[in-house]
């Protein structure tokens, strides 16, 4: 397995990995303007990009999924609950659905919260063993910060949503598993977060704040204060759901 992160625009991490044997490779989160980036990576690794995945439609970036899915003649994939909302085709991902990446295996995790169709990506690379390797977590876990709630306004309900997601589909994999977030200190989509782009979810059980707390304060710390919306939101989810500027 190879695997590229990328640290771009808005405190946003992007990743490129795949199967350099079997020369296919996955991108997530691309942001626009850097579809070269994974163009260029993906020559060099000898690796053709066969899924483009957004881990959810974004509020704070304009996303390059559906632009580098087009120079890549790959497939463009957003969860299932975006069926109707788009305004463009796209593979729809469901809770559970295993994608097969060469030797490496992506299981989608649907976690709600942060946003209605946010999803999380458990990888394992089954040339080491076949336990999972890393989790890309999105906007839904972030190293030190949980995802903000707001954005699709009914906060309270979605961080209830959030702190189900955490605790049934997160905080039940191993504490080995390493963690790879959406966005590091800086971003406006959490409070809190820490500058370091990877941890394990076991250092997150451990140290993160809000993964200690019941639902119900757990609830109350998340909407307590939050944090401006992104510059340019409504802008940026409009082209994000295919809607023009």
């Amino acid at each position: 397995m190879f695997f590229r992160q990328l640290a771009t625009k808005e405190a946003t991490l992007s990743y490129l990995f795949g199967c350099g044997s079997c020369h296919v490779a996955v991108a997530v989160d691309p942001v626009l303007g850097d579809e070269d980036w994974f163009l260029v990576e993906a020559e060099r690794q000898g690796v053709k990009i066969t899924q483009v995945i957004d881990t959810h439609v974004h509020a704070d970036h304009y996303s390059g999924g559906r632009a580098l899915a087009e120079r890549c003649g790959g497939v463009y994939c957003l969860h299932e609950a975006n069926a109707g909302r788009v305004g463009f085709p796209f593979e729809p991902l469901r809770d559970g659905q295993r994608i097969e990446v060469g030797n490496v295996g992506i299981e989608v995790l649907h976690t709600p919260g942060h946003t209605p169709d946010s999803v999380c990506l458990l990888v394992t690379d089954r040339r080491r063993g076949e336990a999972p390797w890393f989790v890309l977590t999105g906007d839904t876990l972030f190293v030190g910060a949980v995802g903000r709630p707001d954005l699709a306004g009914r906060e309270r309900e979605m961080a209830g949503q959030l702190w189900d997601s955490l605790q049934a589909k997160l905080l039940t994999l191993p504490n080995e598993v390493e963690l790879y977030p959406g966005h590091v200190a800086g971003s406006v989509c959490g409070a809190g977060l820490s500058g370091k782009p990877a941890s394990t979810l076991g250092f997150e059980k451990r140290w993160n704040p809000m993964l200690s707390l019941a639902r119900d304060a757990f609830v109350e710390a998340l909407t307590r204060e939050l944090p401006p919306r992104p510059a340019e939101m409504a802008r940026m989810v409009a082209f994000n759901l295919g809607q023009g500027v």
